[in-house]
C-alpha cells in the first residue's frame, strides 16, 4: 500500500536489522520486542512510565505515520513513495532487499523471505503446471518440452 505524499505525515525510517526481526511491536526504551501489542504495553508498565504518557490525549488525533526503506537506490527509499503501515515495509525489505530466505518449499525448493508467501506458495504447489517423469513441475510447457529435449 502506497501512502500518498501526504506533508503532515511523520516519515519513519527504520534500520535493516529491525526491519528483520519478527516482532512487530518494539519497545521504544530497551528495543525488546513483542508481536502483539497488548504484550508490549504489559512490558512498558516495567519501565514504570507513566500509562497517561502512553496514551493520546482526548480529542488528539492520530498522526499518520509512512515508512521508507533504508536501502537509498530503493524507489520506496523516497518519501513520497513511501509505504503506509510497519506490516507492509518489512515484508518489501525482506523480499526485495534480503538475501536471506528461510522457508523453502519441500516440493520444489523454491525459498521465501516472507512466510505468508511461503504459505501461500504451500496452498498451489504442485497443482498446476505439467509434470516429468523425474518429478519436477514445471509452469509452463515450453519449459517442459525444452528440458526434456535437452536430457534426451
Amino acid at each position: 500500500m502506497h501512502a500518498a505524499a501526504d506533508p503532515d505525515a511523520e516519515v519513519v525510517s527504520l534500520s535493516p536489522r529491525t526491519l528483520l526481526e519478527s516482532d512487530r511491536y518494539v519497545c521504544e526504551i530497551c528495543n525488546q520486542g513483542f508481536q502483539r501489542d497488548q504484550n508490549l504495553q504489559m512490558h512498558r508498565r516495567r519501565h514504570k512510565v507513566p500509562w497517561k504518557l502512553l496514551k493520546r490525549e482526548a480529542g488528539e488525533a492520530a498522526r499518520k505515520r509512512v515508512f521508507v526503506c533504508p536501502e537509498p537506490s530503493c524507489l520506496h527509499h523516497d518519501p513520497s513513495h513511501a509505504l503506509g503501515d510497519l506490516v507492509g515495509i518489512k515484508k518489501h525489505f525482506r523480499r526485495k532487499h534480503s538475501g536471506h530466505r528461510q522457508w523453502a518449499c519441500s516440493r520444489c525448493s523454491k525459498a521465501y523471505a516472507v512466510h505468508s508467501d511461503y504459505k501461500a506458495h504451500l496452498k498451489t504447489c504442485g497443482t498446476r503446471g505439467h509434470s516429468c517423469d523425474c518429478g519436477r513441475v514445471f509452469s509452463r510447457p515450453f519449459s517442459f518440452f525444452t528440458t526434456n529435449k535437452q536430457a534426451s
